[in-house]
């Protein structure tokens, strides 16, 4: 038996509407394209040092997929990456093993739910 493992995100559209009205339009699609590719970037370096077992790495790594996730509204992306740390902390490799996963999973949903709006005005 296999279980779905499905994710509901949603970007937080207040933070994307303050982008918008902080930086402008132009700007702000510039912000945004600039940090989704940063986090395709991050996750996919995430898988890496995990398999290597670069710990330190690893943390570093997700600390700057929070920071990210932050600044555009992608807050489910950013709460299971402070899960991924506080289980790095705790030197738990079962946990880290799982909250990881997750977060790629929830990293890949986020960069979707983006590209979906690319169509609709905020």
């Amino acid at each position: 038996m296999r279980l779905p493992q499905s994710e509901a995100v949603r970007l937080d559209p207040d933070r994307l509407g303050a982008l918008y009205r902080q930086l402008g339009p132009a700007n702000a699609e510039d912000v945004i394209c600039r940090a989704v590719e940063e986090l395709a970037v991050r996750l996919a370096q995430c898988d890496t040092l995990w398999h290597r077992g670069e710990w330190s790495g690893l943390r570093k790594s997700v600390r700057s997929l929070v920071a990210i996730s932050d600044q555009v509204g992608m807050n489910a992306l950013s709460r299971v990456a402070r899960d991924v740390i506080q289980s790095l902390d705790m030197n738990d490799q079962v946990a880290t093993a799982a909250t990881l996963a997750r977060l790629l999973r929830v990293g890949e949903r986020s960069l979707t739910a983006v590209w979906d709006l690319q169509d609709i005005t905020i």
